[in-house]
């Protein structure tokens, strides 16, 4: 079946949104929107839980409630080494107990939801140290995981954030980390907006398949903040083409909306969020269609 096959389904992936994409909307007002246009999966953000343990229970339950399965979790705390978003606590050990604190809290509404990681920038610049903590740090993330019935997926990230948010820029840095883990619950984020420019990123895809855990998307202008992602179809992400290479590997899980858009002056945070994630359904139909 080829892209422009009369016979060919709109779109190859489950829609999926990740909650910092509507970051004005509450939770519940996320639910409600999601729910309304046919959002197939959530990406939960744990920031937009309330800090009250038993009423952000009572929130996730209504999850379910609103049809919305949760697909990928993105935990407060998700750097192994502190950055510029996660500073806190300092400690690793520290990171990741309250890893552990968001898995036991999500995880029993979310079976076999992906969690997502970062590396974090690498502590006095020794990348090689900070590889060898990390693959530890997995290690153990893992466990936490096992016991709990979900899988944790590594997000290399654009080298623009180098050494504020990451260590590793690239897909096979993190394919080379979660091989050296070596655990069946942990692979790979691929955002397209953060590889995108990785020119071994197609190849790398087919070198362990099933190392694939999540596929997010955006789109991409040379950025004015550091968050400044644009929607689907809107800038120069070859999106089609990036879509057909995962499905060609093998992916089926959701295609995630992942969208950050603030101290830009045509924040995308001030548009009309339902016909946000309206436009970039369309966009990635159409995209999918001609990739």
């Amino acid at each position: 079946m080829t892209p422009t096959d009369s016979t060919a389904p709109p779109f190859a992936f489950p829609y999926g949104v990740n909650q910092f994409t509507t970051m004005p909307w509450s939770f519940e007002e996320d639910l409600t929107h999601y729910a309304g246009l046919g959002v197939e999966a959530i990406e939960l953000c744990e920031t937009k839980l309330h800090q009250d343990h038993d009423r952000a229970k009572a929130q996730l339950a209504s999850v379910a409630e609103a049809g919305l399965p949760i697909s990928s979790v993105q935990p407060v705390v998700r750097t192994v080494f502190p950055s510029e978003t996660q500073p806190d606590p300092a400690d690793r050990r520290d990171r990741l107990a309250r890893f552990r604190r968001s898995v036991e809290l999500i995880a029993p509404f979310a079976p076999g939801a992906v969690f997502v990681t970062n590396t974090g920038p690498a502590p006095d610049g020794n990348l090689h140290e900070a590889i060898r903590q990390v693959v530890t740090h997995h290690r153990e993330l893992a466990d936490i995981a096992a016991e709990n019935g979900v899988r944790i997926a590594l997000e290399p990230l654009n080298p623009v954030l180098l050494n504020a948010e990451t260590a590793i820029w690239t897909y096979r840095q993190a394919l080379d980390i979660v091989q050296e883990v070596d655990r069946e619950n942990v692979g790979v984020c691929l955002d397209l907006w953060n590889l995108w420019q990785d020119p071994e990123l197609v190849p790398r895809l087919a070198d362990a398949p099933d190392r694939l855990f999540l596929l997010q998307v955006s789109d991409w202008r040379t950025p004015r903040s550091r968050m400044d992602r644009r929607g689907v179809g809107t800038g120069d992400i070859p999106v089609g083409r990036l879509l057909h290479a995962a499905h060609g590997v093998g992916y089926r899980g959701p295609c995630v909306l992942e969208i950050f858009s603030d101290n830009v002056p045509d924040s995308l945070y001030e548009t009309d969020l339902d016909d946000l994630l309206r436009d970039n359904r369309t966009a990635l139909e159409s995209a999918w269609r001609t990739g």
